[in-house]
């Protein structure tokens, strides 16, 4: 099934902010017991380290890829190229192995609520161009009425 560039923006949109809602989810459900100032700023750090040095550039990446496609449509999987459909299955591998063997509730407290807050606002960001679109498209209507 092939799709408009916006549409495979508001794809992005959706996938990451279910991402980024679920692993904040589980960053939340952990902080009972472990709620101070410290693991707050420590979550903090996290969100600014993954949304500035990581999550910010890849949406810019990935805006300019899609919106710079030559043809109209493309397949509705294209939101991601492979390289980062394949980063992104290795960070969910390891972020279970992490959270089932390894981790204690504090850590995945802090990071999970500083990641998930990073892809929950990278999904939204995605969800921008698509957004404008829409809000275009109804005061043209509107406009006619």
């Amino acid at each position: 099934m092939k799709v408009k560039p916006d549409t495979l923006l508001l794809l992005a949109c959706l996938v990451w902010t279910a991402a980024g809602a679920n692993i904040l989810r589980i960053g939340l459900a952990a902080y009972p017991g472990h709620l101070t100032a410290l693991n707050l700023s420590l979550a903090a750090a996290v969100f600014l380290l993954f949304q500035l040095l990581i999550f910010g550039r890849l949406v810019k990446k990935h805006t300019a890829r899609i919106t710079g496609y030559g043809q109209e449509r493309q397949f509705f999987l294209k939101f991601f190229d492979r390289k980062s459909f394949a980063i992104m299955a290795f960070m969910m591998t390891g972020g279970i192995l992490l959270r089932k063997f390894l981790a204690a509730d504090g850590f995945i407290a802090v990071f999970y609520s500083g990641l998930g807050g990073a892809l929950l606002l990278a999904g939204l960001l995605f969800g921008r161009q698509p957004a404008r679109q829409f809000t275009r498209q109804i005061s043209r209507l509107f406009s006619t009425l």
